[in-house]
Formats: structure tokens, C-alpha cells, sequence
């Protein structure tokens, strides 16, 4: 929480005086019921005209004052709780930013959706209502309670009784309402995942008419977070009765014994009217506690999920040793004994892997589904941390490497392209900043898109839809592919990204990347594309069971044969051979 409430630092002067003005409003309402009281002692008592108006007139005046410091007020509450949400999302974006897949393994997409938007949005108006009413409600409950002691010390003594009581079971209601608004985000995210994934996943829910199915978790989702809703608004809704109840028979106490004491002359009649005007004011603030439990709780539960991530470890980070100086040059690889798992917990995803590739040699790898070709891959950038080995690269440890200068260097192109909202242009560029007009068309050339793009309404200045929607999936490999050859990398990494394309379009590609001089790694499950490779690595259970060259494989590896010949066919392998 307090890591949360230090973002409220570079606004320390509006919070001062939004308190400041909240005290003077709090001041002036403090005041009328006395004024009240003097007006019906001197005034109406007597039929004293002069000092009803004159009590009257600075009523009015300082009820007009007060309104006008309410209205500063809320000026000052908006700008310290807008602000600090600014802060914060930036904060937070910048934190994600910073996230290894480790740290987004831990934090879904749909969690952290929730955290940006819901958690920030519940903090930022607690924030606003503390600074504009949520004080000023126990405040009005101390002051009334001592204006009615300076008023009439008899009749106020019932407070002595019901205050501490209310105070206390309060602060019960609000300890069980912070785990039970906890609770309810959680039910939150839950629901969030499901759209999120029905959402991004329409297409195929549609093509396998799984409809229903989608409705049935949704409905279960949403069930669960409408049952912790309604039974955590009950609890704290349950609080109003017995606030309530409790005040009022203050109030009737006081009623019965201003009364007596009234009848008696012991007491004015201003006085009682005046202590009624307190307690009725106690009461009010009292019954906004519900609002004001239910507010804190609800932050105080979603600045703790915001601090989650705030406070999140970042395990991949440049190492202290790591040199800004040092560039990636040549693009040679080295694997010594790497073995890796996702956590420590888990079974090893690659294990004792060991191999060299020399700059801008050409390796394909082969491999079944979950043999751990792309948990390779994402060792080269350093986007996860070896349990054991080491990695070098152009005979330095990876670590010697600033993160920035490393992946600087490397062109990735992930399995499953992904596209961002803006033009192809936009798309392409963003693999380099500052990227030249002609950049980006070479670029497109060499992929293989150009003509495919020229075609479109737009030409380069096409608008792609979310994730590139309004593309098939060849075209959003090819863009894929020219946003990674744009940075000119030292090493090029394609992770199963020619799989949409034909036999000729791909041989075409592979011949234009042979002109960038990089070290090229393709992760395949092609034959025909590992043969144009120098060096074919095959994998099978996280291990790196054989290398080689094609002729060299089928001579050596009968896993290779049998890949091949699905592939080829015997009569054809066997004539290559």
C-alpha cells in the first residue's frame, strides 16, 4: 500500500490545500448549528427581529462561503487523483515493459488488463473521495461531538457511549470487507480472460461452432463474480441498519432529555435544537462509513494487486558486468551443456545442449511439436535465464552484452506473427527506428510482399486491423519477416515463419536473405527448406541429437530418414541419395 501511496508525492502542495479547504468547509458547517442555536435563543425566543437577521445573514453568508471552497476543493481532489493515475499507469506500463516471459508467465494478459484500467480506476477515485468527503465524514463525527459538549456537556455525554462502539465495529466490518473485495478482482480477472480469449479467439470458436461451449464458461465466470459481488455489497449494505439504529436512539435520547431539561430551565431551547442539529449531522457522516468502507476496501485490495505487479522481480536484467560498449559484429553462436527449464519446478525443456554455429552459417532445425526448438530460440535474445551452461555470443557470454545492444542485433520472427493497428508501413518500420521510405520497400522486396502490398487499397499506407484481422496468414508472415530483415540483423531467427508460404515464394525469400550476410537459424518442419540450409540440427526431447548436413543426416540419423521419407517418399529419397 505504501509503495502505492508514494506516487502521491509530487503532489503534496494541491493535497495540502484540498485538506486545507475540506477543514475550512468543515469549519463553517461546524458553526451553523451554533449559530442556529444563538438565533433561536436571542432571536426567536424573544421575537427579536434584528437578531434573526443579523444570525440569519452570516448563516447565509458562510453557507455561501462554504460552497465556494467545496467547489476549490474538488478542483484540487480531480487534479491530485487524475494525476496519480497518470503516474501510476505510466509507471506500470513501464514496469511491464521491463517484464522477462517469466514475469508475463505470472501475469496473464487478462490480470494485468484488470490491474491498468479497474485497480487504477478504484485507487484513483478512493483518492478524490478522501480528499472531498471520505475526511470530512469522521471529521464532522469528532467536531459534532465536541461542539455538542461546548453547547450542553448533559446531553452530549450519550456520544461518550455510541461513538467508541461505532468505531469499533467498523473497523471489524472493514478488515472482512478488504478479503472479501480481494476476492471479488480475482472473480474480475477471471471474467476478463474469458472475453479476452473468446474475443482474440472468434474465428476458430466460429469454425468449430463451439458457441455454446464459450457461453458456458462465460456464464460460469460471470456467476461466480455476481455471487461474491452481491454477498460482499450485503455484507457492508448489513452495516448501514446498525449505524443507523444506534444513532437514532442517541437521537431519541437526547430528544427525551433536551426535552425535561428544557421544561425544567436547565437547559435553552437553542441549545437542544442546536445538539439535535449535531447528532443529525453525526448520524449523516456515520451513514456515509457504509460508502466509505466499502470505498477503502475496495482500494486498499486493488492497490495491493497494483503493488504485485509494481514489486514484481524482474529476473532479466543487464548484468553488472555487462559492457553499453559491446556489439554483436559476426553472429557467432556457442551452446555449452545449456540445459533450461520455465521454472525450477518444471521438467527440462532443453537439456545438455551443446553446439556452435559460426557467422552467417545457415541452420535449420527440425524437430517434433514440444521438442523445444522455439524454448531454444528464446535463449539466443536472452528472454529467459539457462538453469545451467552458458551461451556466447561472437565468443562473449550473452551476459557481457547490455540487453538493448543484444536484441538490437537479433531479427526474431515469432511462430505466430503478430501485427499491430496502423499501416503496413508502420508495421514494417517498427522493427527499426527512424526506417527510410526505401528501407522499408527493400525491406518488402526481400520478404517477398512487396507486389502483395502494392495490390492492396492503400498500397503501403494500408490500415491493418487488430492483429492484422484483414490479412491471410501468409502476408502476416511476410510482414513479419520484412519488420525483422529492416534492422539489417547479425542474426536472424525464423521460427517456423515460412510455414504459409509455397515452396517457390520461400526459396525466394531464403535467397534474399543470403544477401544480408547474417547468422540464420530457421526452425522448420520442411525438408525441402533444411536442405538449403549449411547445417541441419535435429532435436527430439530437448535434446540435440544429431547435426549435420542433409546427405550427412540421412546416412547417420534414422529419425532424419523417417522425416524425410513422409516427406519425400522413399523412391524419391532414395534416388537423392
Amino acid at each position: 500500500m505504501k509503495n502505492v501511496l508514494s506516487f502521491l508525492r509530487p503532489y503534496k502542495i494541491h493535497i495540502v490545500i484540498a485538506f486545507s479547504l475540506m477543514l475550512v468547509e468543515l469549519f463553517v458547517e461546524l458553526l451553523l448549528p451554533f449559530f442556529l442555536g444563538k438565533m433561536i435563543d436571542t432571536g426567536v425566543v424573544h421575537k427579536d427581529m434584528n437578531n434573526i437577521v443579523m444570525w440569519g445573514s452570516i448563516m447565509i453568508g458562510m453557507a455561501l462561503l462554504s460552497f465556494a471552497v467545496g467547489v476549490v476543493n474538488s478542483f484540487f481532489a480531480s487534479h491530485t487523483s487524475y494525476g496519480f493515475s497518470y503516474d501510476i499507469r505510466k509507471k506500470l506500463f513501464e514496469k511491464v515493459q521491463a517484464f522477462s516471459f517469466a514475469n508475463l508467465n505470472r501475469f496473464p494478459t487478462s490480470v494485468l488488463v484488470t490491474r491498468f484500467t479497474n485497480d487504477v480506476r478504484q485507487v484513483q477515485n478512493t483518492i478524490f473521495m478522501v480528499l472531498r468527503i471520505m475526511s470530512k465524514a469522521p471529521l464532522t463525527v469528532i467536531g459534532g461531538v465536541v461542539m455538542a459538549f461546548i453547547v450542553d456537556v448533559r446531553l452530549a455525554s450519550i456520544f461518550l457511549v455510541t461513538v467508541p462502539l461505532l468505531i469499533v465495529f467498523l473497523l471489524w466490518v472493514l478488515k472482512k470487507a478488504t478479503g472479501y473485495f480481494n476476492s471479488l478482482q480475482h472473480k474480475v480477472d477471471n471474467v476478463n480472460l474469458v472475453m479476452q480469449e473468446n474475443l482474440a479467439g472468434m474465428r476458430l470458436i466460429k469454425a468449430f461452432f463451439r458457441r455454446k461451449h464459450e457461453e458456458n464458461r462465460f456464464v460460469k465466470a460471470n456467476h461466480e463474480l455476481t455471487n461474491v459481488t452481491k454477498f460482499t455489497f450485503r455484507f457492508v449494505e448489513a452495516s448501514m441498519p446498525v449505524l443507523l439504529f444506534i444513532m437514532n436512539v442517541s437521537l431519541l435520547f437526547i430528544l427525551w432529555f433536551g426535552n425535561k431539561q428544557s421544561i425544567a430551565g436547565i437547559t435553552n431551547v437553542g441549545d437542544v435544537v442546536a445538539i439535535v442539529n449535531y447528532a443529525m449531522r453525526v448520524a449523516m457522516s456515520i451513514s456515509m462509513f457504509t460508502f466509505i468502507i466499502m470505498g477503502l476496501s475496495r482500494a486498499k485490495a486493488s492497490a495491493e494487486r497494483i503493488n504485485q505487479v509494481l514489486s514484481a522481480n524482474v529476473d532479466l536484467r543487464d548484468a553488472k558486468t555487462a559492457d553499453d560498449t559491446l556489439q554483436v559484429t559476426n553472429g557467432k553462436i556457442h551452446f555449452d551443456h545449456v540445459t533450461f527449464a520455465y521454472s525450477k519446478s518444471d521438467k527440462h525443456v532443453l537439456h545438455d545442449v551443446s553446439f556452435t554455429i559460426h557467422g552467417k552459417e545457415k541452420i535449420a532445425i527440425l524437430g517434433a511439436t514440444g521438442s523445444g526448438k522455439t524454448s531454444l530460440f528464446q535463449l539466443i535474445p536472452h528472454l529467459y535465464e539457462p538453469i545451467k551452461g552458458s551461451i556466447e555470443i561472437d565468443e562473449k557470454q550473452i551476459t557481457d552484452y547490455t540487453l538493448q545492444n543484444l536484441r538490437k542485433a537479433i531479427g526474431y520472427v515469432p511462430q505466430a506473427p503478430l501485427l499491430f493497428t496502423g499501416s503496413v508501413a508502420d508495421n514494417i518500420a517498427w522493427g527499426k527506428d527512424n526506417a527510410s521510405k526505401e528501407e522499408i520497400i527493400q525491406a518488402a522486396k526481400d520478404a517477398q510482399i512487396h507486389e502483395t502490398i502494392l495490390d492492396l487499397p492503400n498500397q503501403y499506407e494500408t490500415r491493418i486491423g487488430q492483429k492484422g484481422v484483414n490479412l491471410s496468414g501468409g502476408q502476416k508472415q511476410r510482414i513479419s519477416i520484412a519488420r525483422a530483415l529492416i534492422r539489417k540483423p547479425k542474426i536472424l531467427m525464423l521460427d517456423d515463419s515460412t510455414s504459409a508460404l509455397d515452396l517457390a515464394t520461400e526459396a525466394r525469400l531464403l535467397e534474399a536473405i543470403d544477401k544480408y550476410c547474417c547468422t540464420t537459424l530457421i526452425i522448420t518442419q520442411k525438408i525441402a527448406t533444411a536442405t538449403r540450409a549449411d547445417r541441419i540440427f535435429l532435436i527430439d526431447n530437448g535434446q540435440l541429437i544429431a547435426s549435420g548436413t542433409h546427405d550427412q543426416l540421412l546416412q547417420e540419423s534414422k529419425l532424419y530418414q523417417k522425416i524425410a521419407a513422409s516427406q519425400l517418399g522413399k523412391e524419391q529419397l532414395y534416388a537423392e541419395g
